[in-house]
C-alpha cells in the first residue's frame, strides 16, 4: 500500500451508519445532470429538490399504472435522466421495487432481459428502441424461451420507436396483451411529457406514437416564423406553453445559455429542439430533432421519415440518416446502415432500401449513399450520435466523444466510410 492510500472498509468503520437527513429548500440544487452533446457541447441541466421528486413519483404511477407490490423493470444506464427518474426517484418514492439492470441486453446472450423478467416476476419493462432493434437481430425464440405473463407494460424512451420495433414489442414482447407506451421526454423536462397513458380505459393506442399530453403539459406546435400552428394533421416545432414541476431551472454556471437554448427561438414558450406531428384526433407523434431536418431539392423532411422507411426491411434492424450539402439538390441524405447477421447480399439490400424510401415517401427523399457498418455511435443511454456520423462525413474536429459507449465505434465507421470512397473514385 502507497503512501495515498486509503483503506476503504476501515474509512468507513469510523464513521456512524445513519445519519440524520437534512432539510433542504424546495428550489435547492437536488443533481446536475449532462445532456449526451448528442447535438452539442454538453450542458450540465440543473434539477431541484421538490418538483423534480413529485414529477417522477407522479409520472411513474400513472404512465406506467404502477400498483402496490409491483417490480419495476428499467433497464437504462442509472447515470442517464431515464435511470435517475425511473430506476431510482419515481419508482422508490412510490415504494416500488425497482430493478437496477447492468451491462448490456446481449450478455451473456440475446435473452438476458427475458431471463431477468421471468426470474424478478418484473411487471412493468421500460427500456429503449434501439435495444429493441438490436433484440430484432437474433429473432423471437430468444424472447419465447421465458415465461413474461407478469408483465403488464412495456415502455419505450429515447426516442420515436419505429412501426416494425412497436410491433415486436407488443406482439413477440407482451403477447399482444400488455399495454406498451411511448414515451416523450428529455433531460430538462425531468419527466415524462407525452404518453399514451394515462388515459380513460380501453382508449386506443397508436403503434410508434407519444399520443397524449401529461397533466398540466400543453404543447403547442410553431411554424417557421413563430406563429401557432393550429387544428389537426399539421407539424411543427414542440413546444410547451407552461411550466411544470420536474423541468430544468438552469444550465449549471451559464443560465443565459439556459435562456438562449430553450426560450429565445419562441418567447413565452419552452423549445424542446423537436419537431411534431399531431394528427386529426389531437395525438403528437415525434418526428425528430428539428436540427435532423434536411431540405432536398426544396422538400423538407425529417431524416426520421427515411429511417422509418427502411425500417421495415428485414434485413435493417438500425439505421441512421443524415444531411450533407450537394451541389444540385442542396442537400442530400447519407444512411447508415447495421445488417442483421443473415441480410445476405449487401449491394441487394441498399437496392432494396433505396426503392422502399422512394415508394413510401418520394424519389427525391432516396439516400444519395448507403454505408454498411458494424454498428453505430451511440451514448451509453442509447441515444445515436448523429453528430459524429455528419462529422465524419464533412470532416473536421469531432468535437467531444466522452458520452459515447464505446470510442472505437468511431474508427471502425471512418475505415468503413474511407473504403466506400475507394470503391467510388476507382468506379469513376
Amino acid at each position: 500500500m502507497g503512501d495515498l492510500d486509503v483503506p476503504l472498509e476501515q474509512e468507513m468503520g469510523k464513521e456512524e451508519p445513519v445519519c440524520d437527513p437534512e432539510s433542504m429548500g424546495s428550489e435547492d440544487m437536488l443533481f446536475m445532470l449532462y445532456t449526451s452533446g448528442s447535438t452539442g457541447t454538453p450542458k450540465g441541466l440543473v434539477h431541484t429538490q421538490a418538483g423534480y421528486l413529485l414529477y417522477a413519483a407522479v409520472t411513474h404511477k400513472l404512465v406506467f399504472d404502477h400498483q402496490p407490490g409491483d417490480v419495476f423493470g428499467c433497464v437504462a444506464d442509472i447515470g442517464w435522466i431515464t435511470g435517475h427518474s425511473y430506476v431510482v426517484y419515481g419508482p422508490l418514492c412510490n415504494g416500488a421495487t425497482s430493478v437496477l439492470f447492468e451491462s448490456t441486453p446481449v450478455y451473456p446472450d440475446a435473452g438476458r432481459y427475458w431471463e431477468t423478467v421471468q426470474r424478478l416476476r418484473i411487471n412493468q419493462f421500460y427500456g429503449a428502441p434501439t435495444a429493441v432493434r438490436l433484440l430484432l437481430k437474433y429473432g423471437d425464440s430468444w424472447v419465447k424461451k421465458y415465461d413474461r405473463s407478469s408483465l403488464r407494460t412495456l415502455g419505450s424512451v429515447g426516442e420515436p420507436i419505429n412501426h416494425e420495433a412497436w410491433e415486436w414489442l407488443h406482439k413477440v414482447v407482451g403477447d399482444s396483451r400488455c399495454t406498451v407506451v411511448d414515451t416523450w421526454w428529455q433531460t430538462e423536462t425531468g419527466g415524462i411529457c407525452i404518453a399514451p397513458r394515462p388515459s380513460e380505459e380501453g382508449a386506443e393506442i397508436l403503434p410508434g406514437m407519444a399520443m397524449r399530453p401529461f397533466f398540466g403539459i400543453i404543447p403547442v406546435l410553431m411554424d417557421e416564423k413563430g406563429n401557432i400552428v393550429e387544428g389537426g394533421n399539421v407539424s411543427g416545432a414542440l413546444c410547451l406553453s407552461q411550466a411544470w414541476p420536474g423541468m430544468a431551472r438552469t444550465i449549471y454556471g451559464d443560465h443565459q445559455r439556459f435562456v438562449n437554448a430553450y426560450f429565445k427561438a419562441y418567447p413565452g414558450y419552452y423549445f424542446t429542439g423537436d419537431g411534431a406531428h399531431r394528427t386529426k384526433g389531437g395525438y403528437y407523434q415525434i418526428t425528430g430533432r428539428m436540427d435532423d431536418v434536411i431540405n432536398i431539392s426544396g422538400h423538407r423532411l425529417g431524416t426520421a421519415e427515411i429511417e422509418d422507411a427502411m425500417a421495415d426491411h428485414p434485413a435493417v434492424p438500425e439505421s441512421a440518416v443524415i444531411g450533407y450539402p450537394h451541389d444540385i439538390k442542396g442537400e442530400a441524405a447519407f444512411a447508415f446502415i447495421v445488417l442483421k447477421d443473415n441480410a445476405g447480399d449487401a449491394d441487394v439490400v441498399v437496392k432494396e432500401l433505396k426503392a422502399a424510401v422512394a415508394s413510401k415517401i418520394a424519389k427525391y427523399a432516396v439516400p444519395n449513399e448507403i454505408l454498411v457498418v458494424k454498428r453505430l455511435p451511440k451514448t451509453r443511454s442509447g441515444k445515436v450520435m448523429r453528430r459524429l456520423l455528419r462529422k465524419i462525413i464533412l470532416g473536421g474536429d469531432l468535437g467531444d466523444t466522452t458520452t459515447l459507449e464505446d470510442p472505437s465505434i468511431i474508427t471502425e465507421i471512418l475505415s468503413a466510410y474511407q473504403k466506400h470512397r475507394g470503391k467510388q473514385a476507382a468506379s469513376k
